[in-house]
């Protein structure tokens, strides 16, 4: 496990001090991706009227609302990489069962060349014994 960091951020014009096992440069994103979404809110006069209490629960309902819209999507591209797992394993087993085949294919194509080159044989030892 990595150290704990200690790192002071600056978040609606306040520093505070942030702990935890990320790196500060991840602490420092999550003050910025917090510092954004505050003054993409302060630019509507709604929001602005609201008193701070309401403003920060709308804040806060807002960072949740992109929390479950990311978590949906992430929830979405893993249904989709087991989807293409299990097609690539499918396709796995098709190519397997094509190489066989293409094996065994091969194995008679020989055996039947053989067999061709013997009657060829045959027949040229059989035409020279007529012409005899």
């Amino acid at each position: 496990m990595s150290a704990k960091t200690d790192t002071e951020v600056i978040i609606g014009g306040k520093v505070f001090t942030l702990s935890g096992y990320e790196s500060e440069e991840y602490l420092q994103k999550v003050a910025s991706y917090i510092n954004n979404k505050m003054a993409e809110y302060n630019k509507v006069d709604s929001f602005r009227r609201q008193p701070l209490d309401t403003q920060n629960v709308l804040l806060q309902l807002n960072v949740a609302d992109d929390y479950f819209k990311a978590k949906k999507q992430i929830d979405l591209l893993e249904e989709e990489i087991e989807g293409k797992e299990k097609e690539l394993y499918n396709l796995k087993h098709e190519l397997i069962a094509a190489q066989i085949k293409l094996e065994n294919t091969e194995k008679t194509v020989k055996k039947l060349q053989a067999e061709l080159n013997e009657n060829a044989k045959k027949i040229i030892r059989l035409e020279t014994e007529l012409k005899k």
